[in-house]
């Protein structure tokens, strides 16, 4: 847009009730698949503000979209709202301090209650501004359920939930006000489940088969595999259950959790493949069985370079975000307590400069050629498969904050990430609108998708077969 004066007039009259969402998401925060509550109350502000709601979304309990506007091209906004487990943190604090008034222990580690705020905003402005000027355009926020660990919007475009979509627009809460796409790694989510047998460690221990020693050897296997995989891959576990409390028992059930991460789907898959036949070795080895259980997978991020120039540009007419000097001291105590080199390393990095613990300047586009490549993960990727998207990060909190660190939870109700929110807010509703109402960009940036699909065509990572977890029998508990 040109001119982003009315987008921003919008988000300063009902930017106020996005805030009170994402403090009230952020105070009751939920796991994947398990977010109804915020759920319930994103639908209940789309619907205050004319959205039509359709629920249930592939199948999904907690996927839904709000749609507002006529004919036109089709624009999609993502939002994301779950939590970390054991993320608990009080707001302010400058120690890992858990809340007090949350009922369980998960926690905004990644910002999430800033980000389904902040893009249901954008979606909100965006449209009311297409209905002032009657402008044309269909604006479509996206409710997505389990993007940590879980990859929500994977299973909703196998759903064929984004078919149709004309283009996607989305932003995630960082420490750095930046339009610039990093590359992703894609992934997969994996549950190894042993089963063996129990005996009596002491007396009879040649009777027992050990569930616990097949995942240790899965462990170890894995751990050997690092030497021999790219140096951008990464594989993380977790043990789930450790069969037990009773040395003295063989332990006849043991689980882990593995992610493996390259930087595409096809890289991706080959190393996966690996790790299952080192699960399947352990097995053999100690005479368990084992189960496979495929949790989910997403694919790497595509880039569109029209959008972001798009983006880009409304970015440097709206200017970096107002922090002012209560928000600069709030913020140095977490900056400092970050490496001072880690610190450096991350505005080097994003080409920007200054010392304030908040950036409140622009960060350079950059060349398309010379992308970061990020060793994380986000679905928003498989989306960015079915059409042209882009995404802005926010400058919601203090530089040097890593995510999913009670840092970050910390920081997610301050003033300081209100005015990130608002802002990435209203620069996404101006690229939306511009790519509603700008028929030249829209081909443009469609052009670029068609041209790179054409070459290496979407491979969704999920294999046919696999439904998401809360239509899994024995999985009810994630239906609410």
């Amino acid at each position: 847009m040109n001119d982003t004066t009315p987008i921003a007039e919008i988000v300063a009259e009902i930017g106020a009730r996005f805030t009170r969402l994402s403090d009230e998401i952020w105070s009751d925060p939920h796991l994947r698949w398990q977010e109804h509550a915020s759920v319930e109350k994103q639908i209940e502000v789309a619907a205050e503000f004319g959205f039509q709601v359709q629920r249930n979304v592939a199948g999904i309990p907690t996927a839904f979209w709000a749609e507002k506007g006529e004919a036109g091209p089709l624009i999609a906004v993502l939002g994301e709202f779950d939590a970390l487990a054991g993320m608990s943190q009080q707001a302010g604090a400058l120690e890992a301090t858990p809340n007090p008034d949350t009922a369980n222990t998960n926690g905004h580690g990644c910002g999430h209650n800033l980000l389904g705020s902040g893009s249901l905003l954008a979606a909100v402005a965006a449209a009311r501004y297409l209905e002032l000027n009657g402008l044309p355009g269909r604006v479509r926020y996206y409710g997505c359920p389990a993007e940590e660990a879980a990859a929500g919007k994977t299973f909703m475009v196998k759903g064929g939930a984004f078919d149709g979509i004309d283009a996607a627009v989305s932003w995630h809460p960082g420490s750095v006000m930046s339009t610039r796409q990093v590359l992703s790694l894609a992934y997969t989510q994996v549950y190894f489940r042993f089963t063996g047998v129990a005996a009596h460690a002491g007396s009879a221990p040649h009777l027992g088969r050990s569930a616990l020693d097949a995942v240790e050897l899965l462990n170890v296997g894995a751990n050997f595999l690092r030497e021999h995989m790219p140096d951008s891959a990464r594989v993380h576990y977790a043990i789930t259950d450790a069969g037990g409390t009773s040395p003295n028992v063989v332990q006849a059930n043991a689980s882990v959790y593995y992610i493996v991460r390259a930087v595409d789907v096809a890289q991706m898959s080959t190393l996966y493949d690996r790790v299952v036949k080192i699960a399947q070795g352990a097995a053999l080895m100690t005479e368990t069985t084992l189960e496979v259980d495929f949790d989910g997978a997403c694919a790497e991020l595509l880039p569109n370079h029209v959008l972001e120039q798009a983006l880009h540009a409304n970015v440097e007419n709206i200017g970096g975000v107002p922090f002012d000097d209560v928000d600069q001291k709030t913020a140095a105590p977490y900056t400092d307590a970050y490496p001072a080199a880690e610190v450096v390393g991350i505005r080097r990095l994003l080409g920007v400069e200054g010392d304030e613990p908040l950036f409140s300047g622009v960060a350079p586009l950059g060349s398309p050629y010379a992308r970061y490549q990020m060793t994380g993960s986000t679905d928003v990727g498989d989306v960015s498969w079915i059409a042209p998207t882009v995404q802005i990060s926010g400058g919601t909190h203090a530089v040097g904050t890593p995510a999913h660190s009670w840092q970050m939870v910390a920081q997610g109700t301050l003033p300081a990430a209100h005015k990130g929110m608002l802002h990435a807010a209203e620069a996404m509703a101006a690229t939306t609108v511009d790519i509603a109402t700008d028929a030249q960009l829209l081909a443009a940036a469609t052009a670029e998708f068609d041209a790179v699909v054409a070459r290496t065509p979407y491979d969704c990572p999920i294999p046919d077969g696999i439904v998401p977890p809360p239509l899994r029998v024995g999985n009810e508990a994630f239906i609410g």
